[in-house]
């Protein structure tokens, strides 16, 4: 698997995934605005974790993943749609999608320099079209330690599944 995709080409480039730093127990909603009536179009939120061996950082502070390397990851989880994606109005296109808290249970190192989790978030939406386009949206989420998180190493988790790449 090692050496197909960098870390950067999956994620793809600053424009198209919104990158952010946050704490595991942080819950944030995200409203939607596709400008056009949604009536028939489907939507499912999941999300994934990936462990990242190291992030590099620019001068202003924005993440660069150009030398990053996913080391391993965690299962991938669906969101309940009931709970955490809202159509506010079907006839312009909002939608209202929360990303809940503690979708992450594990170890975090507290000096976040290496082993760093990256919570990968995607709504994928399905129109309603002939054929059904599906497009996804994905916003990646640099988990920080907090009180209450325990320290650790997330790469030696042996109780939650925990897949290496290396």
């Amino acid at each position: 698997m090692a050496g197909v995709l960098t870390l950067s080409q999956w994620l793809g480039g600053p424009d198209e995934v919104k990158v952010e730093s946050t704490f595991p127990s942080s819950e944030k909603t995200y409203v939607y605005n596709f400008a056009r009536t949604i009536a028939g179009w489907a939507f499912r939120l999941e999300a994934q974790t990936v462990i990242v061996d190291k992030i590099a950082y620019d001068r202003t502070g924005e993440p660069n993943f150009a030398d990053s390397t996913v080391v391993g990851y965690f299962p991938n989880a669906v969101i309940s749609t009931a709970t955490f994606i809202t159509v506010e109005n079907a006839g312009t296109g909002v939608v209202r999608v929360t990303h809940p808290k503690n979708l992450y249970p594990n170890e975090i190192l507290p000096d976040s320099r290496v082993n760093i989790p990256l919570l990968v978030m995607a709504l994928i939406w399905t129109d309603n079209n002939t054929p059904a386009q599906i497009n996804s949206h994905r916003i990646a989420k640099i988990l920080a330690w907090e009180p209450g998180v325990t320290p650790g190493d997330p790469t030696l988790n042996t109780t939650t599944n925990f897949v290496s790449l290396v």
